[in-house]
């Protein structure tokens, strides 16, 4: 049933009508060429009361739990006393704060949000990216494993977005050694690394999806330690 019509039921029987969104995003994501995902406006504009949804997740800050709505429920609520017990401590708001700024300037967000940034990445980007990059990883895998490029699917999230897919490109590992160990080894080698790479094991290989690799140099640099 439309939120619209659950809402004027609620209404009808004066029972408060609470809708959970969960990822929270406070935007139209079309405007990143992303999934369109309903926001906290549109849903109270559909005549919810109250709306529940995250501080982190696609609106990009730290993690938290969020409730927006009608002040006479929202004051119902700070009065229970589980409010004390779970209210957030000054750290988390100072960051969610921070982060609510930045929401006064949507078509820039996506240079300031680093989960949106990744997200927003065109697969052309991407792919430029996989082939510059290509015969430095070849080099650091020499004698450990082949690496090529290939298109493949970005997973957008699990709680939000959980059955969207987007264009992207990966560095694809075939170890030389054959068998279901030696792939293992070289994902733990490089989980093992100062800063984790985390791959995709799949059909054999190792896929090392660049959507969310902003520095190239530090990747690279790291790459010297798998082997050693």
């Amino acid at each position: 049933m439309p939120e619209a019509e659950l809402a004027a039921l609620a209404k009808a029987h004066n029972i408060p009508f609470v809708v959970d969104l969960g990822s929270g995003t406070l935007v139209d994501l079309a405007r990143f060429g992303l999934p369109a995902e309903p926001t906290v406006r549109q849903t109270l504009d559909n005549g919810a009361d109250l709306v529940t949804f995250s501080g982190d997740k696609l609106l990009g800050g730290p993690q938290a739990g969020i409730i927006a709505g009608r002040i006479d429920l929202v004051a119902q609520l700070a009065e229970n006393p589980m409010k004390r017990a779970l209210r957030l401590d000054k750290v988390t708001l100072a960051a969610l704060s921070a982060v609510l700024r930045l929401y006064e300037n949507p078509d820039r967000l996506a240079e300031h949000l680093p989960g949106l940034a990744a997200l927003a990445r065109e697969a052309d980007e991407i792919e430029a990216q996989a082939q510059r990059i290509h015969p430095q990883v070849v080099e650091a895998f020499s004698g450990l494993a082949s690496v090529t490029t290939a298109a493949c699917k970005s997973q957008i999230g699990s709680g939000a977005l959980p059955v969207d897919r987007l264009a992207s490109f990966a560095l694809v590992l075939t170890p030389n050694r054959t068998g279901d160990k030696a792939l293992r080894d070289l994902a733990n080698r490089l989980r093992a690394l100062p800063v984790p790479i985390i791959g995709r094991i799949s059909n054999g290989t190792l896929a090392l999806d660049l959507r969310a690799l902003r520095d190239e140099a530090a990747f690279l640099d790291q790459l010297a330690k798998v082997t050693s």
